[in-house]
């Protein structure tokens, strides 16, 4: 991913993106691709650590186990119209948040398996798994159907395309713009944007 030094994002900033938009598409470099929810443990590694499993019958995981894989997360997303600038001429463009993460992926045991599928259901519905506690065997039989894994991240890089390079007049004409949209992708850009500012914000 070409990233300018202007839009990269910090580790912390990247990792938030990652919890906040967990669902990624999984890649190996047969170009096979995989869309599935991904947790993140950041005190796993100097990058912190991506869990996640496949259903079994995906044939997917056999392609990955030990390979390099590519986990792309993408975050808010908005065109942005050339008439929201105080400078012109302008051209269309469209702003966007991503991160990319790579690794060796590696499979779990048993074990680690339903302790993943644990912290899945106590991370998406814990109100779930507290209704299950009373089921025996439910976990177990979920767990037949999948394929756990987790994906030490080696190389993690953020994106933030978001037109900071532009005049302030022309930032606040897009933050305008966003802010009053029917659209949600961009009021959420709008929010992100918000947030950026303020962590880089003197204090």
């Amino acid at each position: 991913m070409y990233v300018p030094p202007s839009m990269r994002l910090s580790r912390e900033q990247a990792w938030s993106l990652i919890e906040r938009h967990d669902f990624a598409v999984l890649v190996g470099a047969d170009l096979e691709a995989t869309h599935l929810p991904l947790l993140l443990e950041r005190s796993e590694g100097e990058q912190g650590t991506l869990y996640g499993h496949f259903a079994r019958a995906n044939p997917h995981w056999r392609m990955l186990n030990g390979s390099r894989a590519l986990a792309i997360f993408n975050g808010p997303h908005a065109y942005v119209s050339p008439t929201w600038y105080a400078s012109q001429p302008a051209v269309p463009t469209w702003n966007y948040l991503a991160v990319h993460a790579t690794g060796t992926l590696e499979l779990l045991g048993t074990e680690a398996t339903r302790e993943l599928l644990e912290r899945s259901l106590a991370h998406f519905e814990p109100a779930l798994l507290d209704s299950l506690s009373h089921e025996q065997g439910y976990l177990e039989k979920m767990q037949v159907g999948v394929v756990g894994f987790r994906l030490p991240i080696e190389t993690l890089t953020g994106k933030a395309k978001l037109g900071r390079q532009r005049s302030e007049a022309d930032q606040a004409g897009v933050e305008a713009a966003l802010a009053e949209s029917r659209n949600p992708q961009a009021r959420q850009l709008w929010h992100y944007m918000q947030r950026l500012t303020n962590e880089e914000s003197p204090t």
